[in-house]
């Protein structure tokens, strides 16, 4: 799918209807391809409550949002600033991985192996300063 920023939202609609079923979410791209924005973008789609910045530095985020009348939780974090999948384990990321939650990963390729195999894999691509290509698969 390619989406131009300006259309970001509803490309996150389509996302969603999409991933229906799915909680784990990795997302692959350069620094700068838009990873965070997008994920900002799904975030807004699902009218989470409070969302700040990116997790860089506190490295997991929950924002709590409501579903089918329940009170549900997405787990944004991001795995930049950690070297491997032990550190990743330290800072409470395989918790979030397993609670059930939905979980928007960036920076994956930092943490191998922590990944459950239904992880569903988003490639992001930079074609110019406004468009994205989005790929979805898995790794």
């Amino acid at each position: 799918m390619k989406f131009t920023l300006g259309g970001i939202q509803t490309a996150a609609k389509e996302f969603w209807k999409q991933a229906e079923g799915k909680t784990i979410f990795a997302f692959h791209g350069e620094m700068g391809s838009g990873k965070t924005t997008f994920i900002h973008a799904l975030c807004d789609e699902k009218k989470v409550q409070e969302m700040v910045g990116s997790p860089t530095f506190s490295i997991i985020n929950e924002y709590v949002f409501s579903e089918d009348n329940k009170e549900k939780k997405i787990c944004h974090i991001d795995l930049y600033r950690l070297s491997d999948a032990d550190e990743a384990v330290r800072a409470g990321v395989e918790d979030c991985l397993y609670s059930g939650n939905i979980c928007l990963v960036e920076w994956p390729e930092r943490a191998p192996g922590l990944f459950p195999e239904d992880t569903v894999h988003i490639y992001i691509e930079v074609m110019d300063s406004q468009t994205r290509k989005l790929q979805i698969g898995r790794n």
